[in-house]
């Protein structure tokens, strides 16, 4: 037995979320953005932000031990962290640091389009292989680790710290977890080249969890930005023949199990071999269920009138996924778990508090059937539909 589920580590911060109106009517951020213009707000929310409280409150929520390892400053909005931390209990691995901001995102989300972040790093840049508690990790039985495009130390000298972080961890025998965010095209961190430190990361990653935007971004940067300088949602003008090439890269490239989100789209899943997984005796996860997978899970139904927030789904999804991994349950399952959760997110400002738990999923997915489908079976399916 080990005192900790999961380490979560990496970017922390508070997200400042501004409430619109709800008689505020636009098809673009930019409609708002415009210079001179003054939009009043109905008021301003704040929560924790950032893979290490997002993943860790959901999965605390989901009756996880964990143990959350990160950086926020001594200034205000690190006194609002520190505060909303203690008020869960969770801020046994956060360290304190004098002289830099906490980090910090400004949501700009108004009903109806998608949101844009402004987002400041703050002290995370200061957060290195230092900072990481290590004798936590040996104790606990997954490390999940988040944002290396926000976090300076982790991508700098073409991953150095990044690479040397997951071999350290994988061979302390406890298995390994990554998550992303999207590099900021211009900042330091949109110009490295994250395929290289990806392809020397990852076959030390048992689980990788990016979203389907930033998968693309590192893997396939060429057929990115195609992608993104045509009309639409980017996530539906992505070709699924392209999304099953990416999951299959991300295996080959040494990743055991890989989770894309695809946001509406639902999950997207490959796994390779997993006894290496297991050898680790902290997961006991079914090889005839788990290996040489291509799955992929619908999307939850959204009921728009409860949306409060779209801050973190993301997160709270691979919180749910992972906590499905950990109580052993087959992929197909831990996927319906994480669009769930991704789903539930949606309806809550305050995801530890407001939140539906474990059971309460569990007897929703119980009573909602949702499909759970071979990937190469949905490319034929959507082949067959166009020629119809």
């Amino acid at each position: 037995m080990r005192k900790y589920d999961a380490v979560i580590a990496g970017y922390i911060c508070v997200d400042l979320i501004p409430t619109f109106k709800s008689n505020i009517q636009v098809s673009e951020v930019s409609d708002l953005l415009r210079p001179g213009k003054l939009v009043e707000i109905a008021g301003m929310e704040s929560t924790l932000g950032g893979v290490v409280a997002n993943t860790g409150m959901a999965m605390k929520k989901f009756s996880k031990q964990v143990y959350l390892n990160g950086l926020i400053g001594s200034d205000f909005i690190g006194v609002i962290a520190r505060a909303a931390l203690d008020k869960y209990e969770l801020s046994e691995g956060i360290r304190t640091v004098n002289g830099v901001g906490t980090a910090f995102g400004l949501v700009i989300a108004p009903p109806g389009v998608d949101r844009m972040f402004l987002e400041a790093p703050g002290c995370s840049e200061l957060f290195d292989v230092e900072h990481i508690n290590y004798e936590a990790v040996a104790d606990s039985r997954l490390f999940h680790f988040g944002y290396p495009p926000l976090l300076h130390k982790f991508y700098r000298q073409k991953g150095k710290q990044l690479i040397a972080l997951f071999k350290k961890i994988n061979d302390l025998g406890v298995v390994t977890s990554l998550d992303f965010s999207l590099p900021d095209a211009d900042s330091e961190s949109g110009r490295v080249n994250w395929l290289e430190i990806l392809k020397k990361t990852l076959p030390y990653t048992d689980i990788f969890a990016p979203s389907l935007e930033e998968a693309l971004k590192m893997i396939f940067p060429y057929e990115y930005t195609i992608i993104e300088a045509e009309d639409g949602d980017f996530v539906d003008k992505v070709p699924l023949d392209l999304i099953k090439e990416l999951g299959e890269t991300l295996v080959a490239y040494g990743a055991n199990i890989v989770l894309i989100k695809a946001a509406h789209r639902g999950v997207f899943l490959w796994t390779g071999d997993v006894a290496s997984v297991n050898k680790k005796n902290t997961l006991h996860l079914s090889p005839a269920e788990w290996n040489n997978r291509q799955l992929w899970c619908n999307a939850y139904p959204v009921a728009e009138e409860k949306v409060k927030s779209t801050s973190g789904a993301g997160d709270t999804a691979v919180a749910a996924f992972l906590t499905a991994i950990l109580n052993g349950e087959s992929p197909g399952a831990a996927m319906k778990y994480a669009a769930v959760a991704g789903r539930n997110n949606l309806y809550c400002n305050d995801v530890y508090r407001e939140m539906a738990d474990w059971a309460a999923m569990t007897k929703e997915l119980k009573r909602v059937a949702n499909d759970v489908r071979n990937v190469t079976d949905l490319i034929i399916s959507a082949a067959s539909n166009s020629n119809c």
